[in-house]
């Protein structure tokens, strides 16, 4: 089971302002643990949405709209991609995530689980994408 922890952003965030080196420390740690532990498939922090744009869809027509992006608490300052074995076991890693932006701020983190490749498209399909490396565990 593959689990997605997102970390919501904040205006600070999205101001870029660099975290204190002792919530850099705390967040390497954790992911040292779970690299050790064997569950770690990713993570990175994002850039604010100043540098990003969405792809707005409307029929066969695409627009784009550059960043930055208005609703702070709609937007992902960062994730981390596990894989365990239960609910349970993703419950626990995300008990011991460091507090976001440092014991002294506010802030949330997300989780979700990520569908299997055999859970959300046919057979044919799924072939396909675990030729191009989607979905592979």
């Amino acid at each position: 089971m593959r689990f997605m922890i997102i970390v919501k952003a904040t205006a600070d965030s999205e101001a870029g302002t660099v975290p204190e080196a002792a919530l850099i420390d705390a967040m390497a740690s954790y992911h040292t643990e779970l690299a050790k532990a064997g569950v770690l498939l990713d993570a990175a922090g994002l850039q604010p949405s100043e540098k990003g744009w969405r792809v707005r869809y409307a029929g066969a027509r695409r627009t784009i709209v550059d960043g930055p992006f208005t609703e702070t608490k709609e937007l992902v300052a960062g994730y981390t991609l596990i894989q365990v074995r239960s609910r349970e076991e993703a419950l626990e890693w995300t008990r011991r995530f460091p507090a976001p932006f440092g014991e002294r701020a506010e802030g949330e983190i997300e989780v979700r689980q990520l569908y299997e490749i055999e859970e959300a498209v046919p057979e044919a399909a799924a072939r396909r994408f675990r030729e191009i490396g989607i979905g592979v565990r």
